[in-house]
C-alpha cells in the first residue's frame, strides 16, 4: 500500500509541472503575427492593421504584428499562413479569387481544408479605370478602342480578380489586350496616374479618390447595382455587359489550431467587425464592410472555386 501511495505521488509530481506550465502560459502569450499576402500600403494591408488596432482593444494584453508577404498574387502569403505552426499565432489575410485561383490552376501548396477560416471582413467591388485625360468613357468607348489597336491593360497578377475580369470582358466585347500583370495596386495606380496603360481592371477602392479628384477616370462599376459609396460610376450592367467582379478579404489561419483557440479568435473578428472604430475606419477607407461568419464565408469560397474552375478549364492560365 506504501509503494502503491508513493508511487502515485511521484507521478503526481512529474505531471504537475506540465499542468501548470500549460495554465500559465495563457493565449495569447506571444506576439500575434498577421501575414498579409500583398505589399504594404494596398486595401488589403490597411484592412488589416485596422484590425490589428481594434483587436487591440479587447485583447489589451495582446500583440500584433501585420506581416507583408507580397509575391504571385497573393500564393506565397497564403502558403505560409497555411505552412505555419498550428499554435493561433499566425493569422493571415485572404482574398478573392485569387485564393482559390491559384487551388485551380494547380500552383497552390493548400487547399480550402488548409485553413480554419475565420470570416470575411469587407469586399471590394471591381472596376475599370482609365488615365485622366483618356479619351474613353464608357465600355463602348474602350470596346471600340480595343478592336481599332491592341491596348495595354494592367491587371494585378495572373488569375487574379482584375485579371478573370479582364478576360470576361475580351469574350463579351470579342477583343483582346496586351495583358500587363503587376505586383500589385500601387503599381498599377502608377501605370493609370503616369498614362502608362490605357486601362487598369482595379478595385473601387483603390481608385475613388483618384477619381474623385480628377487624376484617373472610372468608367464602370463591375456589379449590378451602384455603389452606395460613389453613386455617379455607371455599372456594367447599365451599359449592356455582363461583366461582375468583386473582391472578398477575409481572415483564415492553420487549420489544426486547437478548438479554443480557434473559438477565441473567431469570438474577437466577431467583435471587431461590430466596433464603431472599425467601421468607421473601412468607410473612410472608402472599403465596403461585408461581414460574414466563418461557415457562411468557407460555402462562398467553395462556390467560387467551382466557378473559377469553370473559368479555367476553357481559358486556363
Amino acid at each position: 500500500m506504501k509503494k502503491t501511495i508513493i508511487l502515485l505521488v511521484l507521478i503526481t509530481v512529474m505531471i504537475l509541472p506540465v499542468v501548470a506550465e500549460g495554465k500559465a502560459e495563457t493565449y495569447p502569450s506571444e506576439t500575434i503575427s498577421i501575414i498579409v499576402p500583398s505589399k504594404a500600403g494596398g486595401s488589403t494591408d490597411g484592412t488589416a492593421r485596422q484590425f490589428a488596432l481594434v483587436a487591440q482593444k479587447y485583447w489589451e494584453d495582446a500583440n500584433f504584428i501585420v506581416v507583408n508577404k507580397g509575391g504571385s498574387g497573393g500564393l506565397k502569403g497564403f502558403d505560409e499562413i497555411a505552412r505555419a505552426k498550428a499554435d493561433g499565432y499566425t493569422i493571415g489575410m485572404v482574398f478573392t479569387p485569387q485564393l482559390v485561383a491559384h487551388v485551380v490552376s494547380g500552383r497552390a501548396h493548400y487547399d480550402l481544408d488548409s485553413f480554419h477560416i475565420v470570416g470575411n471582413i469587407v469586399e471590394d467591388p471591381g472596376i475599370v479605370v482609365v488615365p485622366a485625360d483618356s479619351k474613353i468613357n464608357n465600355l463602348d468607348d474602350l470596346k471600340k478602342a480595343a478592336k481599332e489597336s491592341k491596348l495595354v491593360a494592367a491587371v494585378n497578377g495572373i488569375g487574379s480578380d482584375d485579371f478573370l475580369a479582364a478576360k470576361d470582358f475580351e469574350k463579351i466585347a470579342g477583343v483582346e489586350f496586351s495583358l500587363m500583370p503587376t505586383a500589385g495596386s500601387t503599381e498599377q495606380k502608377t501605370a493609370i496616374l503616369g498614362a502608362h496603360v490605357d486601362v487598369a481592371f482595379m478595385n473601387l477602392s483603390q481608385m475613388l479618390a483618384n477619381h474623385r479628384n480628377g487624376k484617373a477616370k472610372i468608367i464602370t462599376i463591375c456589379t449590378e447595382e451602384r455603389s452606395g459609396i460613389e453613386n455617379s460610376i455607371p455599372t456594367s450592367k447599365e451599359q449592356g455587359y455582363a461583366l461582375y467582379m468583386t473582391a472578398t478579404r477575409g481572415m483564415v489561419f492553420q487549420a489544426d489550431v486547437a478548438p479554443e483557440i480557434k473559438s477565441a479568435l473567431d469570438s474577437l473578428l466577431a467583435k471587431v467587425l461590430a466596433d464603431k472604430d472599425f467601421q468607421d475606419a473601412m468607410e473612410k477607407m472608402l472599403i465596403v464592410a461585408a461581414p460574414m461568419p466563418g461557415n457562411e464565408y468557407r460555402d462562398y469560397l467553395t462556390k467560387l472555386q467551382a466557378q473559377t474552375q469553370e473559368v479555367y478549364d476553357v481559358n486556363p492560365w
